[in-house]
């Protein structure tokens, strides 16, 4: 009889969890180590609480919604899909329910429950949990895993998955352990970037900050070409922009000087240039003594329309049938391309997810061990994968994982 893999898990996270529970259920003795306190500390604060922790769609639809690593996770998804984790979820105790956008919940709301079956699973499957436990260092010999070091004692493994997460919401223990394991591994480490997150820019919105708007366009050009221009719902706040639909444009520009893109804002993606300056005339006429403050108000919130007017250097108390063609035509262009100045994204302490980490050049797709170290495994967001918002990052932790666990407990 061959005698059991005996394999660490560094980190208890969606990924981490996914892949003891994997590895264990193969037939390998595992130990899972957590620094923190308790496990899935990130999972409890993911979906505002609540925990979007997939989206019910087909493998095809699933790769769309990947912006990094889409054919590298090709086989993972495929190898464990939506359908899976949800059948997972469900076969251990947790209901779930679909929400807009495919979107999956745990019925009871509480991201906690989420954490609880990952973790009555493992240890249902014989996972040895270690919690407040910091690994120190990857103990390599001759290019083979040889265990892990932690409290300067040395550990002896067949295979380590390392499932540290990325640098996103550091308070919850992601503070790049996994990006030092694998460059003193030899890896090749993608710079870090924030994704899934607010904008910075340049100018005073104060007075707007607050105000929410549904179906806008967001237009982001870099260099002439055009990298992101989507619709969506946008919020102003005191440092710039926010929303569902900077949040994802955000993950298409993090990995370009953010100071050279060139950001547009539709306020009325619906009607074009002509169409929008016939509803003008037609309200002009229909309202002609009235001020082109009031006036526009049909058009946008009323903070947000002495907003426009200031830029577009019309005064808010003018007559709209003293407005001239000129300041008509500079009118459309604001509520049609509106410029938007971006300054920086906002930091690794609010993006949802991070951006970049461990090439993908050097890991195995079928089974997340390292092209470096044998023995040596990645899952998560350790890796230089990431999507949209929609469940599609937490399924990547729980498809890599899986694939992790199973390929060293082989």
């Amino acid at each position: 009889m061959a005698e059991m893999k005996r394999i660490a898990v560094i980190g208890g996270g969606a990924s981490g969890l996914m892949a003891a529970y994997a590895a264990a259920k193969n037939g390998a003795l595992v130990t899972l180590y957590e620094k923190n306190e308790k496990l899935g500390k990130k999972i409890y604060i993911t979906g505002k609480g609540r925990c979007n922790l997939t989206n019910d769609c087909l493998p095809d639809e699933f790769l769309q919604n990947v912006v990094h690593g889409e054919k590298f996770l090709t086989g993972a998804i495929w190898s464990f899909p939506p359908l899976r984790i949800m059948e997972f979820m469900e076969s251990h105790g947790l209901a779930l329910k679909t929400e807009r956008g495919n979107r999956v919940f745990p019925v009871s709301d509480h991201a906690s429950d989420v954490t609880k079956t990952l973790e009555m699973a493992c240890k249902e499957a014989g996972v040895n949990i270690v919690l407040n436990a910091k690994v120190e260092k990857i103990d390599i010999l001759q290019g083979t895993m040889r265990g892990i070091i932690i409290k300067n004692q040395a550990i002896i493994y067949d295979g380590v998955i390392v499932a540290t997460g990325g640098l996103s919401y550091p308070s919850t223990g992601s503070t790049g352990d996994g990006y030092n394991f694998a460059q003193l591994c030899g890896h090749k480490i993608v710079p870090p970037v924030p994704s899934l997150t607010g904008l910075n820019l340049a100018g005073d919105y104060t007075s707007i900050q607050g105000i929410s708007l549904k179906n806008v366009v967001l237009t982001a050009i870099y260099k002439g070409k055009t990298i992101s221009s989507r619709m969506g719902e946008l919020l102003f706040t005191h440092y710039g922009i926010s929303g569902p639909l900077v949040l994802s444009l955000s993950a298409e520009v993090n990995r370009v000087p953010i100071k050279e893109v060139s950001l547009y804002l539709d306020f009325k993606p619906a009607l074009d240039d002509k169409k929008l300056d016939a509803r003008l005339l037609r309200d002009f006429a229909e309202r002609k003594n009235e001020t082109i403050k009031n006036v526009a108000r049909s058009l946008l919130p009323n903070h947000l329309v002495q907003h426009l007017l200031k830029k577009a250097g019309i005064g808010f108390d003018k007559k709209v049938n003293s407005i001239t063609k000129e300041e008509r035509g500079t009118l459309i262009k604001m509520l049609k391309k509106f410029p938007l100045i971006p300054v920086s994204l906002r930091g690794f302490d609010e993006s949802i997810v991070t951006s970049g980490g461990i090439s993908l050049d050097e890991v195995h797709p079928k089974t997340m061990e390292s092209k470096l170290i044998k023995g040596l495994f990645f899952c998560g967001e350790v890796l230089d994968v990431d999507a949209f918002t929609g469940g599609f990052n937490m399924q990547i932790a729980f498809s890599t994982g899986y694939l992790a666990g199973e390929g060293a407990s082989k």
